[in-house]
Order: structure tokens, then sequence, then C-alpha cells
């Protein structure tokens, strides 16, 4: 993956158990934000809080949305491209 610490996560399936080792590359590289849209957007943002938190000896902090019906991936996009203070750069999109 590239060094981009914002990601739009478009979730073309729902929730599946290979997001665990996805979000652990992500806090290794230092991503700072996850949007999610598409299917089951809500309860994949939950499970990358939860992954993010851990067991709570060493949480990491990482801002998550997830858009609701009716928003679009054009969406997801646009407000991840508005994020500055700490969120500034280049933006990546991941089918999921």
């Amino acid at each position: 993956m590239s060094t981009s610490r914002k990601i739009v996560l478009h979730s073309l399936c729902g929730y599946r158990t290979d997001l665990e080792p996805l979000v652990a590359d992500w806090i290794r590289e230092g991503v700072k934000y996850v949007g999610v849209v598409g299917v089951d957007a809500a309860r994949i943002e939950e499970a990358i809080d939860d992954l993010c938190a851990g067991d709570g000896s060493t949480p990491y902090f990482m801002l998550t949305a997830s858009h609701g019906e009716g928003e679009t991936l054009a969406d997801a996009i646009l407000l991840a491209e508005q994020l500055s203070d700490g969120f500034d750069g280049p933006l990546s999109v991941v089918e999921f």
C-alpha cells in the first residue's frame, strides 16, 4: 500500500473476517482516517474502531466514518478530501 493516511473503504460484499489483517496493516502504516461506504458500512466502521481499541493497553487513534444508504463513493471521497488539520495528504480508495 502507498503512504496514504486517508482511506475510503468501498464495501462491495459487506463485513468479512479478513478486515482484521487489513486494519492491522493500516495501523502499522500510520493511517489516520477511514471512511466506509457501501454494504454493512456501519458494522465495518464499528469493527475498525474495535480493532483500533484492541484490549485497551495500546489503543490506536484512527478517525472513522460510515456513510449511510443514499451516500455514494463520490460523497465519501469528497468528505475525505476535505479533511485537514493532521489529515492532509493523499487518499486511497480500497475495494473490500
